[in-house]
């Protein structure tokens, strides 16, 4: 799956294929699917994980704000598989946290995660995910160097741009019917700056209710 990444140019960052070969994504979907196919998948809940393409587009999107010790936020962690990448390349100094609004996909991301490569750093505290609503971001540990949403907003959540750190960088889908995959700089000055990555199609970031509704 990796080298097949790097080989179209999706993956250029040596960081970014080792996060992803040492954490196993086929512990993170559901039993029984391909693991490898470069294709998002329905973990229920009404509820996807990302094509391995968009994890990939991401990871490089955030590297240089992924160092160690440097604090990432993942909304919407689903899975948690990419939190766990986060959590591997900032490493025991740093902190990555999860932000999930379905109960049940928390618990099933923590013991996916205890399964992967990551779980010494879920064990150490330097890893945790949470039950909540992702557009509130997740104060406790803010601000971030770097944070993911993994679900479209109708347009970029102020309490995430709060919690970005200056300096910090944000990727995002926006969009309703059209999405564009945001990239989203917070400056040292404290003013944002915001680019269109590319075209995307993700499931809307919205309420748990709403969410469980399909709408």
């Amino acid at each position: 799956m990796v080298e097949h990444l790097q080989r179209y140019g999706v993956i250029s960052f040596k960081k970014v294929a080792e996060v992803m070969e040492s954490i196993d994504r086929a512990l993170f979907v559901p039993d029984g699917t391909p693991a490898y196919i470069d294709s998002p998948m329905a973990i229920g809940y009404n509820a996807t994980i990302s094509a391995p393409h968009m994890h990939a587009t991401c990871l490089q999107l955030l590297e240089e704000n992924l160092q160690p010790g440097m604090h990432a936020l993942d909304v919407g962690s689903g899975t948690g598989y990419l939190t766990a990448c986060f959590a591997i390349m900032v490493g025991p100094q740093g902190r990555a946290v999860g932000v999930e609004h379905i109960p049940e996909l928390v618990a099933s991301s923590i013991k996916n995660i205890e399964k992967s490569a990551a779980a010494p750093l879920l064990k150490e505290g330097s890893l945790s995910v949470h039950a909540g609503d992702g557009r509130e971001g997740w104060p406790e540990c803010a601000p971030y160097d770097a944070i993911h949403v993994g679900a479209a907003a109708p347009e970029i959540p102020q309490p995430l741009l709060d919690q970005l750190k200056p300096g910090g960088r944000m990727v995002i889908p926006v969009g309703d019917m059209f999405q564009y995959l945001k990239v989203v700089d917070k400056n040292l000055d404290g003013s944002i700056s915001i680019r269109s990555e590319t075209s995307v199609r993700y499931v809307p970031l919205t309420s748990r209710d709403a969410q469980l509704r399909g709408c």
